[in-house]
């Protein structure tokens, strides 16, 4: 067996506890072989010898999962700031987006997996287009995600809109299995307001018929709330309901603006929801019901949205800010609780993508995060899971693995040129921003 030991750390296990243990890793399998003390992983796998990550003072948790984002946008960190959603993307990011090529969204995606690994994020869902460049850049990066083709009819006359919704499905159809399997696909409509009824009507029953599971942004601000209700006299949930979005598999972004109603509906249907924190504040959208949603039934997930409006890819940020602003929204100190943020960010992620991962146990994914505990503003160590969701910080991840293949060690991205990565992005940054005020 080829096989990987994490040796001298702490472990989270999935009940929350936290254990010295070691970790072995079958590689071939992209599996966990065993946890446990020295000599019970040795007799696990047999005294075989092992490639080693050393965890001395670290704690070993399960991949992050970022759960919704936009991951070519890192081109556009910084470009347009402050201003509400509907006019920031109409004003800026749309035109911008129109310049974009098919290397540029290659290039962002590449400094997106390189800014991730580097923060323990393991899998990941995007939303976006050449998807295709996307996925390839996931394959060389070595991180598994749920990738779809973005889909937004308004503006477009009926033969253009039905062509977006047919690379939706397209591109769901032949990317599913990428990467030696760790690329999962969906059909992404990119809501229920800039997809007109009757395309998303169309493409969800085509998905629908071909297995592809649903992901789309719902109820991120009253403006994605109050058409529906005015011309449908309903709220947006049981329209996703009624046109049969609403399913065990799908999972939405954002979810702020939902009533009880509708965190009764979404839990009914098994329809996880990922929360966004970070670009709710700063898009000034909303505070979601959070622990509403968690006591309702509703798996729900930790998502950093596209680095537009963050704006970075740290789940570790996410994870202070969701616990911080669920119990702003629930007037409660104790709401969204720190183990419920870190559940948020691994295995509730891993639930609402249907990915593998999200847990330290035997025979699960061999995804993997260790945090190096010893740093100033990490001591004392009373609490290791308070100090994930109040205290740590992307940079503190020391390595990263994900399916069995260690993705960086000791700060060391093996996988991609971060260097080059970095240089690359920072032209095509610069050269969408001179075509798109030349325009």
């Amino acid at each position: 067996m080829n096989h990987l030991r994490v040796t001298g750390g702490r472990v989270l296990r999935p009940d929350g506890r936290v254990e010295r243990a070691d970790v072995a890793v079958d590689r071939d399998e992209g599996t966990i072989r065993a946890v446990g003390s020295p000599s019970e992983v040795d007799e696990a796998v047999g005294g075989a010898a092992a490639e080693t990550l050393d965890a001395s003072g670290s704690l070993v948790i399960p991949g992050l999962v970022n759960a919704h984002t936009h991951v070519a946008m890192t081109l556009l960190r910084g470009y347009a700031d402050d201003k509400p959603l509907d006019p920031w993307l109409r004003e800026d990011i749309w035109p911008a987006e129109a310049e974009l090529t098919p290397d540029d969204v290659e290039a962002g995606a590449e400094l997106g997996a390189v800014e991730m690994i580097r923060s323990g994020t393991t899998a990941f869902a995007d939303m976006y287009f050449a998807m295709d460049r996307v996925a390839d850049a996931v394959d060389r990066a070595g991180l598994r995600a749920r990738l779809g083709h973005g889909v937004v009819t308004v503006g477009k006359d009926e033969a253009d809109a039905r062509a977006d919704v047919e690379e939706s499905l397209a591109v769901a159809r032949e990317l599913d299995g990428a990467a030696d399997g760790r690329v999962r696909t969906a059909f992404m409509p990119h809501s229920l307001t800039t997809v007109g009824e009757e395309f998303l009507r169309e493409g969800v029953a085509e998905a629908r018929e071909a297995g592809i599971p649903i992901h789309l942004h719902a109820n991120e601000t009253t403006d994605e709330v109050e058409p529906i209700v005015e011309e449908r006299g309903e709220r947006p949930i049981a329209y996703a309901a009624e046109i049969d979005a609403l399913g065990p598999d799908d999972f939405f972004a954002h979810g702020v603006h939902v009533d009880d109603s509708e965190v009764d509906r979404l839990a009914e249907a098994g329809t996880a929801v990922v929360h966004c924190p970070a670009s709710n504040m700063k898009l000034a959208s909303g505070m979601a019901p959070v622990q509403r949603l968690r006591e309702a039934g509703v798996t729900v997930a930790l998502g950093t949205d596209g680095a537009a409006s963050n704006n970075d890819l740290d789940v570790f940020d996410e994870m202070r800010d969701a616990a911080m602003l669920g119990k702003l929204a629930a007037d409660d100190a104790s709401a969204v609780p720190a183990a419920a943020v870190v559940e948020m960010a691994t295995a509730g992620g891993a639930d609402a993508l249907n990915l593998p991962g999200g847990r330290i146990e035997a025979g699960a994914a061999a995804d993997l995060t260790v945090v190096d505990l010893d740093a100033p503003h990490l001591t004392p160590v009373h609490d290791p899971v308070s100090h994930l969701a109040y205290a740590a910080r992307g940079s503190d991840v020391r390595h990263t693995v994900c399916d069995g293949q260690v993705l960086m060690r000791d700060r060391e991205v093996l996988t991609l040129d971060a260097e080059a990565v970095q240089e690359r992005a920072a032209n095509a940054a610069r050269d969408l921003v001179e075509r798109v005020e030349s325009a």
